[in-house]
């Protein structure tokens, strides 16, 4: 007999609460997240904090990039669309600046680019990665006062808690410049991002990272698989031997540990990253997300656990 799923977060068998699912709660239907390129770099690609960026970064912008929002919105509409297709009477769409750091600014350039993004058609909310680096206190209140006008979400790239690692991948920022940019968003919608199988990092560091954002109680989560892209710094390190990848069963145990510590409450965007698979050369295995997912699902399922169980 088929198991009830115990976690009241969801509407399917997933044991963690998907995005899909808030989102599906909050406005009552589908709703289609929009990658868009707003033309930005990185304070540590361009020189201000340091050069190269992160030695995982492929610095690629999309393929929109130097278009008009309205243009790049409506080719990714019609391939989203095509994909999950149309729930409902309505479309709705939530605009995603994706690429690099989307606060790196003034605040007039940038209130000019968030405002013509929430005048595409059916848009719900916005979403803005960054970097926690690249918010002054202009740009923090117009982000508070985007929040007044529709759902928006800050995505903040965190990826360890271990200054160690931190300086190995390049990260440009502390743990403790994190925490303080944390705080200065208090009352916004912020989604941690972290990366899982970084240089020299083990099981226990990796929960660790997950523990400490746990204590900060964001609104969402995104974690990533570390991949290893042609064109990076670390690539010619994983072709010399001196980045070990984590197995697919070894990744799939570290994020259902993971789940388990966080908040029940933690709206959890991703479970997996997948890089481009036209430059993907580690981990093959990452280029079969849905069975990444399906793994995740089955060893909650064979543990009798879900996100949440292991919080306090």
């Amino acid at each position: 007999m088929k198991k009830r799923n115990p976690f009241q977060n969801s509407d399917t068998n997933k044991r963690y609460f998907t995005y899909d699912c808030y989102l599906k709660r909050r406005f009552g239907g589908k709703v289609i997240k929009i990658p868009l390129d707003g033309g930005f770099t990185c304070p540590n690609i361009d020189g201000s904090k340091g050069v190269g960026g992160c030695i995982y970064c492929s610095k690629e912008p999309l393929a929109g990039r130097g278009k008009p929002l309205f243009e790049q919105f409506d080719a990714q509409r019609k391939i989203l669309l095509k994909k999950w297709g149309r729930e409902g009477v309505e479309e709705r769409y939530i605009q995603y600046f994706q690429v690099f750091s989307n606060t790196y600014a003034s605040a007039e350039k940038l209130k000019k680019l968030y405002d013509e993004a929430l005048e595409l058609p059916g848009t719900v909310g916005l979403s803005i990665a960054t970097r926690a680096d690249c918010i002054d206190n202009d740009v923090l209140r117009l982000l508070k006062e985007e929040s007044e006008r529709t759902y928006l979400t800050v995505e903040l790239g965190l990826q360890t808690v271990h200054e160690k690692t931190a300086g190995l991948i390049n990260r440009g920022h502390t743990f403790a410049e994190f925490c303080e940019t944390y705080k200065r968003l208090d009352g916004l919608n912020v989604c941690i991002h972290i990366i899982n199988g970084l240089p020299g990092e083990t099981r226990e560091m990796m929960l660790e990272t997950a523990e400490k954002v746990a204590d900060l109680r964001p609104h969402a989560l995104k974690i990533h698989m570390l991949y290893i892209e042609e064109g990076t710094e670390i690539f010619e390190m994983w072709k010399s031997g001196d980045v070990p990848m984590l197995s697919r069963d070894e990744f799939v145990g570290i994020v259902c540990d993971q789940l388990e510590i966080m908040p029940p409450d933690t709206v959890i965007e991703r479970v997996t990253g997948d890089g481009v698979s036209s430059r993907l050369a580690a981990p093959e295995w990452s280029l079969k997300k849905l069975v990444v997912q399906n793994e995740i699902d089955k060893e909650f399922v064979r543990r009798d656990s879900w996100q949440g169980k292991k919080y306090s």
